[in-house]
This record gives C-alpha cells, sequence and structure tokens, in this order.
C-alpha cells in the first residue's frame, strides 16, 4: 500500500500569475490531481519537503493550503494513480527517445532533460529505464 501526499490550495483570484505559478511548481514536480481540486504525489521525503515549501508559499501569497498524508482504500484507485503517473512520465521519454534518433542531436542535452524527467518517475518507468540504457550506449558509441 502506498502513502500518498494531498494538497489543495486557494489563491486570490487577482493576481492571476500566482495561480500560474503554484501550478507550474506542482506540474514541474509530477503532480497529479485528482478532480481537478486535490494535488498528489507519491510520499518521500523529497515530495513531503516540496509541498511543505509549496504551502508556505501559497500562504505567503495570501492564499489557503491543507497538506495530508493518505492511504487508497480501494486498490484500483491506487493502480490508477499509479497509471498517471507512470503515463505523464512516459510521454515525456517517449519525446526525448524520438529526438535521441535524429541525426546530429544534441546529446548532452537530452541526457539533462532525461534528468529532469527521471526526478518525477516515482514508479521507475520501463521506458525511462530503456531511455537510460539508450543514452548510455549512445554517449559511449559518440566516444
Amino acid at each position: 500500500m502506498i502513502t500518498w501526499l494531498l494538497l489543495t490550495y486557494k489563491l486570490p483570484a487577482e493576481p492571476s500569475a500566482r495561480r500560474v505559478r503554484v501550478w507550474r511548481k506542482l506540474k514541474k514536480m509530477g503532480a497529479v490531481t485528482i478532480f481537478e481540486a486535490v494535488w498528489v504525489l507519491p510520499d518521500s521525503q523529497r515530495s513531503y519537503e516540496q509541498f511543505q515549501w509549496l504551502v508556505a508559499e501559497i500562504q505567503e501569497m495570501g492564499g489557503e493550503a491543507m497538506f495530508w498524508k493518505a492511504q487508497s482504500e480501494l486498490a484500483s484507485q491506487e493502480d490508477e494513480l499509479v497509471v498517471q503517473f507512470t503515463n505523464q512520465v512516459n510521454v515525456a521519454y517517449q519525446s526525448i527517445i524520438n529526438r535521441l534518433v535524429q541525426p546530429q542531436t544534441d546529446l548532452a542535452t537530452l541526457a539533462q532533460e532525461y534528468q529532469q524527467v527521471n526526478q518525477r518517475d516515482y514508479f521507475h518507468s520501463e521506458l525511462g529505464q530503456q531511455l537510460r540504457e539508450r543514452l548510455l550506449t549512445a554517449r559511449g558509441d559518440e566516444s
């Protein structure tokens, strides 16, 4: 059973840049939404700290935030969340793979993008592991 971190928040309507800023940070963390109101991450030290900092930032912006730990009572719901997390990183991994096969690709840039996506790969996507191997092979081929 996975422990999940849940965050819900409310910010003043104006300026809208604050809401966009929080939304971008949540997306960068790899958080997913449940019913467009609650953001979810699997529980880890890093995720916990990221949500803690974001709660403080939301409060500093004049907003309100609630932060919880929870476990799903239904395995099917937990499985659905894992699929959501995996799908979102797989889209990013596939984009990198598509560019990796292009002639004269910038391998350093792709490796950096891989590292950024990998930080959001909470469930160790098979596609991510394949990409890692392809990047290592490509790097070895360059030598």
